[in-house]
């Protein structure tokens, strides 16, 4: 089975995040940061973003009220400019051609991710697991091992994809290989400055792997 990261791998997500992001921070007096800085804070979750994107962070006063905006702003506009990454229907596609399992595993929030799921791949990726009460965000490997059971995949040959130093640490700690994707929130040379292993260029590539 493939287990497949959701922002910066499956999905190009950058554009809404950044305005939600921006739409937050002015709202409650804060500057706004660039497209730039809003990518490099991505990937460990909505609240670490809006966080990282303030003064003493969640120790700031207006963190809460901040992130309530963030969120609301965030999910009312998921698809405004949301799209997947150039190859990916195509590559999705071939997969379940080939009766591949797929499924999501994400450090947005539960209800995003399935909405997201739900509109871009329904009726090729059928488990979406995003962050919730009884689901740690990653890089802990519950969300993996969820989805591996969900699957009932516990006993095949399990693959992680994802584009951060997040999801390389997550497939470390689900015991699992990881794919690194070159056209997400990290650049590739980031991804060899931190051991990335294999790392792969556009989705069809992916293929090769499966073989």
């Amino acid at each position: 089975m493939l287990v497949f990261d959701l922002d910066g791998t499956l999905l190009d997500t950058a554009k809404d995040l950044h305005i939600a992001l921006n739409y937050a921070l002015e709202k409650h007096g804060f500057e706004g940061k660039t497209e730039q800085e809003t990518l490099a804070l991505l990937g460990n979750g909505i609240e670490a973003l809006v966080a990282g994107a303030i003064e003493n962070g969640k120790e700031n006063p207006q963190f809460l009220a901040t992130f309530l905006t963030f969120k609301d702003y965030y999910f009312a506009h998921l698809n405004d400019y949301t799209k997947p990454y150039p190859g990916i229907m195509d590559l999705l596609r071939e997969l379940k051609a080939r009766h591949i399992k797929m499924g999501i595993v994400s450090n947005k929030f539960d209800e995003g991710v399935k909405a997201l799921a739900e509109r871009f791949f329904k009726g090729y990726i059928d488990y979406a697991q995003g962050v919730c009460a009884t689901v740690q965000k990653k890089p802990a490997p519950d969300a993996v091992f969820a989805l591996i059971k969900a699957q009932n995949a516990e006993n095949e040959k399990n693959i992680y994809i994802g584009d951060s130093e997040v999801d390389i640490k997550t497939a470390q700690n689900a015991g699992l290989p990881c794919i690194s994707v070159s056209w997400g929130f990290r650049s590739k040379k980031y991804l060899q400055s931190i051991g990335a292993t294999t790392i792969i260029d556009s989705p069809k590539e992916l293929l090769k792997y499966i073989s």
